[in-house]
């Protein structure tokens, strides 16, 4: 019970509604089974960066810049990732508030004294019920207008 009153409410309830957003702007796009699979598996991706102790993640960063030739293809990977920045800015702003809610939530989630597998799995909870929310959301919303 302590734990529960511990949790950072504010920065939750703010990274569910970006993830119901995310799941109903994904379920007018009406990707198939496999696009939701993906998705899902790229959140808990992006969650479990976010929850990798930094002296893991500063090996792994050291691992891809030690030789010129990784650091030119990360430097063309980089410009390549500002083009697509600047030419889907929307999509852009969007991944970007998904992002800073997220982290949001990890700093909360930290400062509580969480550990890091109680940290991962709630907020990987959380993101993937967003997502649920938004797509039942939508789907909701489409059943209503066809009546």
């Amino acid at each position: 019970m302590v734990q529960f009153q511990r949790l950072p409410w504010i920065s939750l309830i703010l990274m569910l509604l970006t993830y119901s957003s995310l799941g109903w702007n994904l379920a007018n796009a009406k990707p198939s089974l496999y696009g939701w699979g993906l998705i899902a598996i790229a959140i808990l991706l992006l969650i479990e960066l976010l929850t990798i102790p930094w002296k893991r993640l500063n090996y792994y960063s050291l691992i891809l810049f030690r030789s010129a030739l990784r650091s030119f293809l990360i430097s063309i990977l980089a410009a390549f990732v500002l083009f697509l920045m600047i030419s889907r800015f929307r999509l852009f702003l969007d991944v970007l508030v998904i992002l800073a809610a997220t982290i949001l939530a990890r700093i909360d989630f930290q400062t509580t004294k969480f550990s890091r597998t109680q940290t991962f799995w709630t907020l990987a909870g959380l993101s993937l019920t967003g997502l649920l929310i938004g797509f039942m959301l939508e789907q909701l919303d489409f059943r209503f207008w066809m009546r």
